[in-house]
């Protein structure tokens, strides 16, 4: 058995090159999608997860230029007045185009209906989302999606780990593919399965696809530098989950722990937050929840049971808006190309050039001070 050698985030930098961009005002960050007239101006997507993406997530990712995919954990009916309501208030915004508007749907039992009903309220990018998406009921279930819209969606696909996957898929009928299995920070495949490859490596790899797929780096990546390596490395977008987890938008309430050895709960309303704190206490730690939609407790409150668990649940700190996070990030993105010298991601894949580091150049790749004794 031949053993292939794979490279993570931290295993590579980019190098720098000789640049004469003055402003990142000069770098274009847009992306053609096929079959909807949105053009996303930042290559970030939001996860499909129930504690990531519902109607104020999806509205601020389309306001921000980014793509949110509501998530399918969910009844029909739910998910459909989900997409309605962001349907609504695009509109109401006068927004360019509400075919910006996502939502997942599965790949058995009544997914069909179900992305019927979400064509229906305004959906205009379904995101067929399961863990392996290398399988004969994701080439059905493609097969059946295309015979039934045509090219009135764009279909996104997932999630694969090799090229032959993304080229299959591709195939199949999928307008753009989600690539990384086993590297989210809550996803537990890999121990759980042996299972996996690098999100990087599989970026590296399905990045040599002659399809015209867009290619969307999914899970491990935990900064606005490894968002540049992704794209860099052949992804087009990204999709985020733990970096935008605890925020505002995301769903559910945010929960507390004050000085004096009480919990109590803020309210999140569309409106904004309403608190039953003491005024006098000022030592609150707030906190959202954030799971992976294979752990136990995700698996057994959509659907009554627990099959393989392949995730876990945990909170985070409640981080405030989202936006402030996405416009650091984009910032980021932008000085990283800048640092190439290239003002669009296809200059940047053209020239990019990764040099490994050692396990001292991760260390020293860190903000480092406060480790000196």
């Amino acid at each position: 058995m031949k053993l292939k050698s794979s490279v993570c985030f931290d295993d590579v930098l980019l190098t720098p090159r000789y640049s004469d961009i003055k402003s990142r005002k000069e770098i274009d960050l847009s992306l053609n999608m096929e079959n909807i007239s949105y053009t996303p101006s930042i290559p970030i997507v939001s996860s499909p997860m129930d504690t990531i993406t519902e109607s104020e997530m999806a509205l601020q990712m389309i306001r921000l230029g980014g793509i949110g995919i509501i998530h399918r954990y969910n009844t029909i009916e739910q998910q459909r007045l989900i997409v309605s309501d962001v349907c609504e208030a695009l509109i109401n915004e006068n927004h360019a185009s509400t075919s910006a508007v996502a939502a997942a749907i599965g790949v058995s039992g009544d997914y069909l209906d179900r992305a019927t009903t979400l064509y229906d309220a305004g959906a205009r990018i379904l995101c067929v989302d399961i863990a392996h998406g290398h399988h004969i009921l994701m080439k059905n279930a493609l097969a059946e999606l295309r015979g039934v819209f045509g090219n009135s969606v764009h279909i996104m696909a997932g999630n694969v780990a090799t090229l032959q996957a993304f080229n299959d898929l591709a195939d199949w009928g999928a307008d753009s593919i989600r690539v990384g299995i086993g590297g989210g920070s809550i996803c537990s495949t890999r121990i759980q399965t042996g299972h996996g490859m690098p999100t990087l490596q599989s970026v590296m790899n399905c990045s040599l696809s002659d399809r015209d797929a867009i290619l969307i780096a999914d899970g491990g990546i935990k900064t606005s530098g490894d968002i540049v390596k992704a794209l860099a490395a052949g992804a087009d977008m990204v999709m985020l989950g733990s970096l935008l987890s605890g925020t505002t938008e995301t769903p559910g309430d945010i929960l507390c722990d004050s000085s004096n050895g009480y919990s109590y709960t803020v309210t999140t309303t569309y409106d904004g937050l309403t608190t039953y704190a003491p005024e006098e206490d000022n030592n609150v730690t707030k906190y959202k929840s954030y799971r992976g939609m294979a752990s136990k407790e995700a698996q057994v409150e959509w659907r009554g049971y627990q099959s393989s668990e392949e995730g876990v649940a945990t909170t985070v700190p409640f981080k405030g808006p989202v936006k402030p996070i996405i416009t650091s990030l984009v910032k980021g993105i932008k000085s990283g190309l800048s640092y190439s010298g290239v003002t669009t991601v296809r200059e940047l894949q053209a020239i990019a050039e990764f040099t490994r580091q050692t396990y001292s150049g991760v260390s020293e790749s860190s903000t480092h001070i406060f480790n000196v004794s």
